[in-house]
């Protein structure tokens, strides 16, 4: 007890997640958690560096120099990319934030850390499949197998919502609006609930499968066949493995790395081809803002070639269509004739 009462760090560490991140923020689990993460992280490396125990670091271990070192480890023996690397070092900021406020004395060691920038960072385009290759995967699915209903309503409900898979997994029958016009309710990010409209098709799938299935109001819809909740790799396996069965007529689709996500981003291109506002589309996808939808744009490469087209055409380069030279069989005379 008397060491507990030396060590201010334990109550600040409660503190921060108890009355800051849940109470006076209220963050989502998901927030809550990739906190948790970074900073159990954080405070191993620095019991390790320091050659103590976890419940020996005390507030001053916090220096800017040895917040320095754990990012840099992150990325040299982690193996972590620039982008994780910034939101770690995201959630550190967001934990000195409260320490400034609760633990003042050290406050000036606090700012310091503050003072540590984001890393920048490569943008790539968001990789997409054209709504053939989609289809074709679809395709691959054969209902006749005992989880053939279950892939193919999973995998049109991803493309037709662009829905992220913990949005798809969250999904309950009481969700579903399965009568025209066929709707669901997803729980997005940051508690932002949105309605996504649904075709009929996907529609028919998943009302076929929630009849089979006889589930309550309150199961997810989609479950494993022991009647378990998807996990996010067992999607990413389901799909992973009808897009090797398309490859066999695809072979381009044995090169990409076709993820979960990407359906979400196909979705979007699709939606972005069809001339649909981009506003519209911020508000399907549950984007925080339009600056993100709009990297869409960039990666459109059907649209690029459109307005390529018609740049070229309205500039007047092209060449005109005139009569064929038809030579003369004199020709070297007329030539010599100069």
């Amino acid at each position: 007890m008397r060491h507990a009462a030396t060590n201010p760090l334990p109550h600040l560490l409660e503190s921060f997640f108890c009355e800051h991140l849940q109470r006076a923020r209220g963050a989502s689990p998901r927030t809550v958690h990739a906190y948790r993460d970074t900073l159990r992280l954080l405070l191993i490396y620095l019991a390790e560096t320091g050659g103590c125990a976890v419940a020996d670091l005390q507030p001053a271990a916090l220096q800017v120099e040895a917040i320095a070192a754990f990012l840099t480890h992150l990325e040299s023996v982690r193996g972590n990319s620039a982008t994780t690397r910034n939101c770690r070092l995201a959630a550190i900021h967001c934990f000195c934030k409260h320490l400034i406020r609760e633990d003042p004395i050290h406050a000036e060691q606090y700012q310091r850390i503050l003072s540590l920038p984001a890393k920048r960072t490569r943008t790539t385009p968001a990789t997409y499949l054209e709504p053939e290759d989609v289809h074709l995967i679809l395709d691959q699915v054969d209902d006749q197998t005992p989880s053939g209903p279950r892939d193919h309503a999973l995998l049109l409900f991803l493309y037709n919502t662009g829905a992220r898979v913990s949005e798809a997994l969250a999904v309950q029958v009481q969700d579903l609006d399965l009568n025209k016009p066929a709707q669901v309710r997803l729980h997005g990010k940051g508690g932002k609930d949105r309605i996504c409209p649904l075709w009929a098709e996907t529609a028919s799938a998943l009302r076929g499968l929630t009849t089979r299935c006889q589930t309550d109001a309150d199961s997810p819809v989609f479950r494993s066949r022991r009647g378990a909740p998807l996990s996010r790799d067992g999607v990413a396996y389901i799909l992973q493995r009808y897009v090797r069965l398309a490859a066999v007529e695809r072979p381009p689709l044995q090169q990409r790395r076709v993820t979960p996500h990407v359906l979400r981003h196909s979705c979007a291109v699709a939606l972005l081809q069809a001339g649909v506002d981009i506003t519209v589309i911020r508000d399907y996808l549950g984007h925080a803002s339009v600056a993100t939808t709009s990297h869409y744009v960039t990666a459109n490469l059907r649209m690029k070639r459109e307005v390529l087209e018609a740049f070229w055409n309205r500039a007047g380069i092209a060449p005109a269509l005139g009569t064929a030279w038809d030579p003369k069989p004199d020709l070297l005379a007329f030539l010599d004739s100069l």
